[in-house]
């Protein structure tokens, strides 16, 4: 029986698909094993998103390498996607699988038999347009929560963005698909669901038809016994609409948590990344959430040092979100990318001034992230707690997204537990009064 061990790099999207990928391999016989027990087969899934993320995955082939110098390892991902001979001239690596090609990389790549010494790597890798076909895909067995796959590519040109390139067109599962992986996963003992995608709000394109919507879809979830939480990992401004935030705002199962990118709070950036929205239609979606959940967490993507950024503009970014009633922020600093058309707008933000606003963003996130954890600090909330311990602590998250730290109780594990929010330590968790060990369902 071969060993067969995953790394993934990069988004839940990824995480998903790994986990689907890792169960086809122990549906054709091989054993899953951890990366450091010496695997037969080392599956590494690649994000792109930053030129850090193309600079870890050739560390982690560095680290294969010397782990099983005669392990077969593949890469597959959007780094693959984008720059298959990049990676096959990556010393170690043994095959490169494209966005059309990695769910078959079983049948593909027939027993995984490494090549004679100095041979290329095998690439496998079809134009991005030939990525149209949908593959169901979860996450199972890794953590308490659970990654469900909905859609996956991105109609949207955004100036400085690749994933279009990496992942193609969008597309969407059925409904009915989707209803049927939810009931698995119940079955599997999981309460909560996170559903990921590329472009999620833009659910229900099926070979270019506009078939369902993404609120069609949340009303049909939330009917799905077994499941106590869904939680919707992001969703774009624009496609966040009152009938979405009203629907979650009396929902039974989805709570009260939004991620919503918003990259600028300047239009003239937001125009020049080609963003489908101004602030204004933002501060539309925040109030409106708000009005409705007053307890809701609102996370936020921003994007620093885009190529035409002023310092001017950038203020204008942080004083927007330092208004705002958000919870935190997803910083990212921009890195340019091929193939994109923000690499033609000037002037370049020099590096040290990426790295400065950065900074500037992660110290008004933790500002943030304290004063929406200390608004709700002696009120009540079910905690999902985790299956990680660590000194003697477990963690678990609110329905609304405050992170708690509680002294270890096995019983309480994968349980929804009511709690009394209580102090916030050192490390930005959140202490609660003591547990009762009953059931809240």
């Amino acid at each position: 029986m071969k060993k067969v061990a995953f790394y993934t790099l990069g988004c839940k999207l990824n995480y998903s698909e790994t986990s689907t990928i890792s169960r086809m391999f122990e549906q054709k016989g091989y054993q899953k094993v951890e990366f450091n027990q010496k695997p037969d087969i080392f599956i590494i899934n690649t994000c792109s998103v930053t030129e850090n993320a193309d600079k870890k995955c050739k560390k982690i082939v560095k680290e294969a390498n010397k782990i099983n110098p005669d392990g077969y390892v593949t890469i597959i991902g959007c780094y693959a996607q984008l720059k298959p001979q990049e990676i096959a001239d990556i010393e170690g690596v043994d095959a490169v699988l494209g966005a059309a090609e990695k769910f078959q990389l079983i049948d593909l790549l027939d027993g995984f038999v490494k090549e004679p010494s100095g041979n290329k790597a095998k690439v496998y890798n079809q134009n991005i347009e030939e990525a149209v076909e949908y593959h169901t895909s979860y996450s199972l067995n890794d953590r308490t929560r659970t990654f469900l796959k909905v859609q996956d590519g991105c109609d949207y040109p955004c100036a400085y963005c690749t994933i279009p390139l990496a992942r193609g067109g969008s597309r969407s599962d059925t409904i009915a698909n989707v209803l049927k992986a939810a009931r698995e996963i119940a079955e599997s003992g999981v309460k909560e669901i996170v559903l990921t995608g590329v472009n999620i709000g833009d659910f229900g394109l099926q070979n270019g038809k506009r078939e369902n919507t993404f609120l069609e879809l949340v009303k049909a979830l939330d009917e799905v016994e077994g499941i106590e939480r869904f939680r919707i990992s992001s969703i774009e401004p624009n496609l966040l609409t009152d009938e979405i935030i009203a629907f979650v705002a009396s929902s039974k199962r989805f709570v009260p948590h939004f991620h919503i990118p918003l990259q600028s709070g300047s239009n003239k950036v937001l125009a020049l990344m080609k963003r489908r929205y101004k602030r204004e239609l933002y501060v539309d979606r925040v109030t409106k959430i708000k009005e409705l959940m007053p307890n809701c967490c609102i996370g936020v993507d921003v994007i620093v040092g885009h190529p035409g950024e002023t310092d001017e503009e950038f203020l204008e970014t942080y004083n927007f979100l330092n208004e705002l009633p958000i919870s935190y922020l997803h910083v990212f600093t921009y890195s340019e990318r091929e193939n994109t058309s923000a690499l033609a707008i000037k002037p370049v933000v020099p590096m040290s001034k990426r790295s400065e606003r950065s900074k500037m963003l992660h110290i008004l996130s933790d500002k943030k992230r304290r004063f929406f954890y200390e608004e709700h600090l002696e009120d009540s909330f079910t905690v999902l707690f985790e299956e990680d311990v660590e000194n003697g602590q477990m963690q678990g998250f609110t329905e609304n997204y405050i992170r708690v730290t509680a002294k270890y109780d096995p019983i309480l594990i994968n349980e929804t537990k009511k709690v009394k929010l209580s102090t916030i330590n050192e490390n930005m968790l959140v202490e609660v009064e003591e547990v009762e060990v009953y059931e809240t369902h």
